[in-house]
């Protein structure tokens, strides 16, 4: 009966001790929930020794020491994308600073060419001046030589004698145009033997150079 009743004794204290680390467990797990208690991090120091002298090569995971050291693949992945915009920027740039230049090198042959084509307008106006010029001179040369022909030839010598000598040749010059057009004779040579010996000299002889432009 003593055998029974130490048996009965052992099973009770058994039995409280795995009802008191039943509690006691529960309580930790109760703890942890309330952030009271890291029971990992408690428990590790002996969890891991048993379990390794079991034979078991697992564990509880080891506590983070920096919690900001679980963020480094973030934070790595984040400077990448930084490196990879910055890069991205300075091609931006330098296409940018290309296309500058090139805008600017266009915008310099457009200015070249509307200068060339200032130039060259203002050219031909002044050509249409000088064209004009010159008929507005021979359409009056040429009224001046129809005008000497009808006067008598002393009259028109005597006016003759007083004018320049490039003056007396346009007219000639203009009243011989006018006779070859007509087929008529020319007066020109007969108002050169009115003139003086010397003036007339002198006008025949300019007369037979390349007449002026």
């Amino acid at each position: 009966m003593a055998r029974i009743s130490a048996v009965r004794s052992g099973a009770r204290v058994f039995a409280l001790i795995l009802v008191i680390l039943i509690l006691l467990l529960g309580g930790l797990v109760w703890f942890d929930y309330l952030g009271l208690v890291n029971v990992k991090q408690a428990i590790q120091p002996i969890v891991t020794p048993v379990a390794k002298r079991l034979g078991f090569e697992f564990g509880l995971p080891e506590a983070v020491e920096n919690v900001e050291d679980m963020n480094l693949l973030e934070k790595e992945r984040l400077n990448k994308r930084e490196e990879s915009l910055d890069m991205r920027e300075a091609e931006l740039d330098v296409r940018e600073a290309e296309i500058a230049s090139k805008e600017a090198e266009l915008q310099q042959m457009l200015d070249s060419m509307s200068e060339k084509e200032t130039a060259f307008q203002e050219q031909e106006k002044s050509f249409n001046d000088r064209l004009k010029e010159y008929d507005n001179r021979n359409t009056n040369l040429r009224q001046a030589a129809e005008y000497f022909v009808g006067m008598p030839p002393e009259a028109a010598v005597a006016m003759f004698v007083e004018m320049d000598d490039q003056d007396i040749i346009d007219i000639m010059r203009a009243h011989q145009q006018i006779s070859d057009e007509q087929g008529k004779a020319s007066m020109v040579a007969y108002w050169l033997s009115l003139m003086p010996a010397e003036r007339s000299a002198t006008l025949n002889r300019k007369m037979l150079k390349k007449p002026e432009s």
